[in-house]
């Protein structure tokens, strides 16, 4: 019997990436074959994102492509895991019957034989059950076996699960769960792992990396998780994605400003500045605390490069709420910025909010904040062309043969590139460079020949 041929399309964020690779890796151990041909597969799975609206039409769309092939082959099966699966698994199994099996996060650890009753119902002609779905708030368990979706040399790495920050805009602490850490000894192992996989790059991911520890002992231990990690041989850059600014304490900025491997980029999304939108918003911090923890990450961590995100048109906000996020964006020259409209997001608590704004000035607002940051990355471009700073070649560009890379400055998939010479090195090679010039929000650079 062959064996049995499986397509994964993944949607959504990276903490869905790391799931699906954690998918993949144990379907691999049990002897399923991994295809990038959907044609020829036998089971045909889409890992979804629920956060948003647009989102989920992408999910769902992305479901629907699936089921045409299997109309063309009713032997196929067609699986749904994911955030959205998670969310509406009741309403997905209704409105498209031929779901064959609807995955929650909490039965990942059961795919395998989830997957195999699946093909024992086309052998035998028999029924399986299409809904396994369970508690969201399930215990963290191990990511590693991981079959990469990502170049070996850079990996994202999962420190914690789930959220219980009372943002009324977010929608994911109710498919995600509650808040919960892996234990320190699981994320160094797995760390280690990813290492030895050729890993150069590590970014820490979770709803929440502020929050780690919290739920062990009632203690904040991102600071401790930081130092374990920077002794990890091999490993050249720790990325800090998704800090909450509630509680990022001084000890976690020193702990950024003095670990060897620690680079200087902190994403840390907080959402607005206006303290009536900062309360309606659910934040826990209101602009005097936030501009303070601004001002000391800037003084005390030498080359900070900063990213955050905002939502603009939240309900009730003014023209006078809005220009303080302008104001704020221009004093602090912020590096990295991310601006998304408002969008009504079932069963949260800002779905029933007064004061909702038109979408169309939503979307003025969205271009008139991103022209205002697009001033400060430009600038902040020119002054970069002429230094120095090693670049990590991710990726050759096909139509140019340039190496796509990236400095430490630069997040993978959410920041812009740096484009190098194709003789620089080699994929995965940290190589230094000097940038000669920009190219928008690119960089242009040459390797520095010793």
């Amino acid at each position: 019997m062959n064996p049995v041929a499986i397509h994964m399309v993944s949607l959504g964020c990276p903490k869905n990436l790391v799931d699906s690779e954690v998918i993949l890796g144990r379907l691999g151990a049990e002897g399923f074959v991994v295809s990038q041909q959907p044609e020829t597969s036998d089971i045909l799975m889409v890992n979804t994102c629920g956060f948003i609206e647009s989102a989920k039409e992408e999910s769902v769309n992305a479901i629907l492509d699936l089921v045409r092939l299997k109309e063309d082959d009713p032997a196929k099966r067609v699986v749904v895991a994911g955030c959205l699966g998670q969310r509406y698994p009741e309403e997905l199994a209704k409105e498209i019957p031929e779901i064959d099996a609807i995955v929650g996060m909490s039965e990942y650890p059961k795919m395998p034989e989830i997957l195999n009753g699946l093909m024992a119902e086309v052998r035998e002609a028999r029924a399986a059950e299409r809904v396994h779905v369970g508690d969201s708030t399930h215990p963290a368990y191990s990511e590693d076996s991981r079959l990469r979706l990502t170049p070996s040399h850079s990996a994202y790495l999962k420190i914690s699960e789930g959220c219980d920050n009372p943002c009324t805009f977010c929608s994911i602490p109710s498919f995600r769960g509650r808040f919960r850490s892996k234990p320190p000894e699981m994320v160094v192992q797995e760390a280690k792992e990813l290492v030895a996989n050729g890993a150069r790059e590590i970014n820490l991911i979770s709803q929440d990396l502020t929050s780690y520890g919290s739920d062990i002992d009632g203690e904040f231990l991102l600071p401790q998780i930081m130092e374990q990690l920077d002794q990890v041989e091999g490993l050249e850059w720790i990325r800090l994605l998704y800090t909450y600014p509630y509680k990022f304490s001084d000890e976690m900025i020193d702990a950024v400003a003095r670990l060897e491997r620690v680079i200087p980029y902190i994403d840390m999304p907080i959402q607005h500045i206006d303290d009536t939108m900062l309360k309606r918003m659910g934040r826990r911090m209101g602009e005097k605390d936030t501009v303070e923890l601004f001002r000391k990450m800037r003084d005390r961590i030498p080359n900070l490069v900063l990213r955050t995100t905002f939502i603009v048109g939240f309900p009730g906000e003014t023209r006078e709420m809005f220009q303080k996020l302008i104001d704020f964006v221009e004093e602090f020259q912020l590096e990295r910025v991310g601006v998304f409209t408002w969008s009504p997001e079932e069963g949260t608590p800002a779905e029933k909010l007064p004061g909702r704004i038109d979408a169309e000035e939503q979307e003025k607002r969205r271009e008139e904040l991103y022209l205002v940051q697009q001033k400060v990355a430009f600038d902040w471009n020119r002054e970069r062309v002429g230094s120095e700073t090693d670049v990590l070649l991710d990726e050759e560009c096909p139509e140019t043969g340039q190496w796509l890379g990236r400095s430490f400055a630069e997040a993978p998939e959410i920041d812009s590139i740096i484009r190098v010479p194709k003789e620089a090195g080699e994929q995965g090679e940290l190589v230094r460079c000097r940038i000669t010039e920009m190219d928008d929000y690119d960089l242009i650079a040459e390797p520095i020949r010793s």
